[in-house]
């Protein structure tokens, strides 16, 4: 993949993208190159355009189904009396908190706001 990005960034560049040039690149950013895949690329690209390899790239994607598959269904109805006893017992447990010494949500409470 990086032999790929390589490639891209010399064509942008405007240089020929010979094995050499990849070759400095990658190393250049401190990575060793797989010769194998450089070799696999270079027969597979060749001195084909970039742009016109990126058009077809895009041509075939347009194939691809892509996108979630929807969330799943819903529950089924015998779990609804269960969710109404919970939800009874949350309602009982709901306490205020007294905080004391009048504290309020900008933490103030004194003469001025009454």
């Amino acid at each position: 993949m990086q032999e790929l990005a390589a490639l891209l960034l010399l064509k942008l560049a405007g240089k020929d993208g010979s094995s050499d040039e990849i070759t400095a690149v990658i190393t250049a950013a401190g990575k060793e190159v797989d010769a194998a895949a450089l070799e696999t690329l270079l027969k597979e690209v060749g001195d084909s355009d970039i742009n016109e390899l990126l058009a077809s790239g895009m041509d075939k994607l347009k194939d691809v189904k892509m996108g979630g598959g929807g969330g799943g269904g819903g529950a089924g109805g015998a779990g609804g009396a269960a969710e109404e006893a919970e939800e009874e017992k949350e309602e009982e447990e709901e306490e205020e908190m007294d905080l004391g010494g009048g504290m309020d949500m900008f933490g103030g409470g004194g003469e001025d706001y009454k």
